[in-house]
């Protein structure tokens, strides 16, 4: 097919068969599309959905974002995972406020200097709300456009992504961009999935060198495979009336900016941790552990339930809160905690019922 052809067939396609109701493709904006599309970063449509309107309701516009206290960010944040995200969003609504009175740029380099913002997440921004002409290269499109030149080598290799940009320029039309950005990325998403692709129904099997050779599952090459290092944490959930004592982690770095249950290296530490926040221990057990998976390697929690006797217990750090389990405040919770927490408020309301 030639680039008018691909680009004709994707549209027809995403005009008869693609998804047009969206809530990001609702009042587009570049506000809108821009924290639609880091959200999708790494996440399904289905898990951001929930999501993006609970942000977009807390926060509607970029001046919003950019006065909302950083725990606030990162509660509305809690569940998707990835917080870097989530700062970097609050940074770039900072500067489009400073720096440009509210507007984003128009202009797809410029937008690539901001926080957070990659050269696909600038195309999307630029084509869908601008209507500027500008390839993108999600994970849904590298593997059209993969799939469809039978591309060699994995993708996060640099002259593989060059071949791959290339292609994703070659075929972006010059007419109704913001259609075929979205087609694009919905023909990704819905028949050109990574396993299971339907390819009967795809508007471009005639040219698709991947089907044609039959090995559609082949394609995009997958990363080469390296078994990720497991660590091992205890996490001690310190419980007073009904409260759990958390602590904010520093702004960079793992979960930064989160707050998190204290990590010891062994249950002989509690003693140390006791004492540093005052506290008289009880009783401990340990709850069923869990473990967390990030890109670069595996987390094993231990996690225990320890009482604490002194209904006095004050915490004297500033970054050190007693988390009131029946009305939780609002804040940054990384998942596994999030999950710990609900485990021992099962546990501190089955003891209460006996």
């Amino acid at each position: 097919m030639s680039p008018e052809q691909f680009s004709s067939a994707v549209l027809e396609w995403y005009d008869r068969n693609g998804r047009h109701d969206l809530p990001w493709q609702q009042g587009i904006t570049p506000y809108r599309v821009w924290v639609s599309e880091i959200m999708l970063q790494q996440t399904q449509v289905s898990t951001v959905l929930n999501y993006f309107d609970r942000f977009m309701a807390a926060l509607p516009t970029v001046q919003a974002l950019a006065e909302a206290p950083e725990d606030e960010v990162l509660h509305l944040w809690t569940g998707l995972g990835y917080y870097t995200r989530a700062r970097n969003l609050q940074k770039t609504a900072k500067i489009v406020v400073e720096q440009y009175a509210g507007e984003f740029p128009r202009d797809v380099e410029k937008l690539t200097e901001l926080p957070g913002i990659g050269l696909s997440t600038a195309g999307a921004i630029a084509s869908i709300s601008m209507g500027l002409r500008a390839p993108i290269l999600d994970g849904n499109v590298k593997r059209v456009l993969a799939r469809y030149t039978a591309q060699e080598g994995y993708p996060g290799e640099p002259k593989v992504a060059k071949a791959l940009w290339a292609n994703a320029e070659r075929y972006t039309p010059h007419t109704r961009v913001n259609n075929y950005t979205q087609a694009m990325m919905d023909l990704g998403a819905t028949l050109c999935t990574r396993s299971k692709p339907s390819c009967l129904l795809c508007p471009l099997k005639l040219g698709c060198e991947a089907h044609m050779l039959g090995q559609e599952i082949r394609y995009p090459i997958p990363k080469p495979r390296k078994e990720l290092p497991q660590r091992r944490t205890l996490m001690p959930l310190l419980a007073r009336e009904g409260a759990i004592l958390l602590y904010r982690r520093p702004s960079t770095g793992l979960w930064g900016g989160l707050w998190s249950l204290p990590e010891l290296d062994s249950l002989e530490q509690l003693d140390d941790l006791a004492d540093q926040h005052g506290l008289s221990l009880s009783a401990s057990q340990a709850l069923d552990g869990l473990t967390h998976t990030f890109s670069h390697f595996q987390l094993a929690i231990e996690p225990w339930l320890v009482r604490v006797d002194d209904t006095r217990a004050h915490v004297a750090e500033a970054d050190w809160l007693w988390y009131n389990l029946a009305t939780p405040p609002r804040l940054g919770l990384a998942a596994p905690v999030k999950k710990l927490l609900k485990r021992a408020a099962d546990v501190l309301i089955a003891g209460e019922s006996r």
